[in-house]
């Protein structure tokens, strides 16, 4: 039996984990999830992140918007507007109750990786997911419009002002959870998925001892390109790559990587990087990574099992 620990965050990562959960046992695979998105609205508190990929691995999310719950109704947000909120925050009404339910246990003295767990429970996901702290941590973008919230800048402001910096506030006090340190201490395999390397990735990274647990890990790491053919597959990480003056390619994502992974896997769209990529010191395997269908998830799975033996 070995052990795989994805980390995951927003709709690449949450494929990805799909694809591994549909070939491995619920005791092979753990997903350590970005809680940096984190936000309150409404009064509630909305992990949007652990949703997606939980939503994802339940069969329930909606795959045309990206987020939240498919079959969804949009009535309470509806009503806020109507009375003078500015609702720009979208959240379902079958999603509202994830939040309802998570807030309330949080109100109670609960923990994050607590609520994930009774929701993932109630929601038959068997593969587990893990917050990567319970502590609150924020990712902040400085913006050529000012300082915002990773959700003011992406949802909206719709990812339009130009991105000069990023930072995780709250990160310097986190802790990592015990089941994520757990986890970590005994995996066989690390695989970074195809999510945003500066938004999803890095908060995860940021947290005190998190690179320190993978520098004495003596295992094989591989990471996966969100960017092919130059072009991210969903979201704003081709644009930010540019903005933070990066080679907007799968060559610019690798640089992130370097002294993190052992192999990394660009799309076959990319294969002219592989020697600029391998001049970083990583192995470089070319595949298909374009993830359309649950058979290509899976079949991207499989391949990163397979190179990893």
């Amino acid at each position: 039996m070995r052990s795989v620990v994805a980390l995951a965050g927003g709709v690449g990562g949450a494929k990805l984990a799909l694809g591994f959960s549909q070939i491995l046992c619920p005791d092979e695979l753990t997903v350590i999830v970005n809680t940096a998105d984190d936000d309150r609205f409404y009064g509630l508190h909305v992990s949007p992140d652990l949703d997606t990929v939980m939503y994802t691995l339940a069969g329930v999310s909606n795959v045309e918007m990206g987020w939240g719950l498919k079959d969804e109704s949009f009535r309470t947000l509806g009503k806020l507007k109507e009375y003078g909120l500015d609702a720009w925050f979208n959240l379902g009404d079958l999603d509202l109750a994830t939040h309802l339910f998570r807030t309330q246990m949080i109100d109670e003295g609960r923990t994050l990786s607590e609520v994930c767990a009774k929701l993932t429970d109630a929601l038959g996901v068997r593969h587990r997911l893990l917050p990567v702290t319970d502590d609150p941590i924020r990712t902040m973008i400085e913006t050529d419009d000012g300082m915002m919230s990773f959700q003011e800048y992406f949802v909206k402001n719709r990812c339009d002002p130009v991105v000069r910096s990023i930072s995780f506030a709250g990160s310097e006090n986190c802790r990592i959870t015990d089941d994520t340190k757990e986890s970590l201490v005994n995996m066989d395999l690390l695989v970074f998925c195809p999510s945003n390397p500066f938004l999803s990735l890095a908060p995860i990274l940021s947290v005190p001892g998190f690179r320190e647990m993978l520098g004495s890990y003596s295992g094989k790491s591989i990471a996966v390109s969100p960017i092919v053919g130059g072009k991210a597959i969903k979201g704003p990480a081709a644009k930010i790559l540019q903005e933070l003056g990066h080679d907007v390619s799968s060559l610019g994502v690798a640089r992130q990587y370097v002294g993190l992974c052992d192999i990394f896997i660009i799309d076959e769209i990319d294969v002219s990087m592989k020697e600029s990529i391998e001049s970083l010191g990583m192995e470089v395997f070319v595949t298909k990574t374009v993830m359309q269908t649950n058979q290509e998830k899976q079949q991207l799975a499989e391949f990163i099992l397979d190179i990893s033996t």
